[in-house]
């Protein structure tokens, strides 16, 4: 049988050569030895490593584009030819137009635009392509015209908001509006009051 400090584990013992050591440092627990070889690393490159690798994660995480509307392909456009092409050639090409002109049926607006999502998801706008199709009152093709962002008009939000009749209670009128209108027998009161008139 074997005593029992000769069973002390060699990270117990005290060092070779230090006869005067305090009983807190001759006893190392397992927590203050590092593992061989990790504490030898240089701790800069080691959290720049793990910086760069966490940054470049970003990007496997980057939103999708989308396409929204109707993208109309110019090679497809190409075959539209004026005066010789009618309604039926254009919506077999390019399908319905994404809207028409307010009071001219005889206008085709095709508007198409690619976005992607982005910080708070907002969507910035990456690809914007409008193409507008004018026909005469037979049904051909009599212009086609692009539009891009030098064509718009700037839009200028109205301030206020529509007023709605009943929403301008006073802090009183919401206090004590429901004051006589409560029933705690619920409609089982009015339903006796209205069989006893009868």
């Amino acid at each position: 049988m074997i005593p029992h400090d000769a069973r002390q584990d060699a990270r117990h013992r005290p060092l070779p050569g230090s006869s005067r050591q305090s009983a807190a440092a001759t006893f190392r627990t397992s927590c203050d030895i590092a593992p061989r070889g990790l504490s030898r690393l240089p701790l800069r490159p080691v959290v720049a490593l793990a910086l760069l690798l966490t940054l470049g994660a970003c990007s496997f995480f980057e939103a999708k584009s989308q396409v929204r509307g109707n993208l109309v392909d110019q090679d497809v456009l190409k075959e539209l030819v004026p005066g010789t092409s009618t309604r039926a050639d254009a919506t077999a090409l390019l399908g319905s137009p994404t809207s028409k002109a307010t009071f001219d049926d005889n206008t085709w607006i095709y508007i198409g635009e690619v976005t992607q999502k982005q910080i708070a998801r907002t969507q910035e706008v990456l690809n914007q392509q409008v193409i507008v199709l004018t026909f005469n009152d037979a049904g051909v093709l009599q212009r086609v015209r692009h539009l891009n962002q030098d064509d718009s008009l700037p839009v200028d939000v109205a301030s206020g908001a529509t007023p709605s009749p009943g929403s301008e209670a006073s802090i009183m009128q919401q206090l004590f509006g429901s004051v006589g209108r409560f029933n705690p027998l619920g409609s089982k009161l009015n339903d006796t009051q209205n069989s006893n008139t009868r």
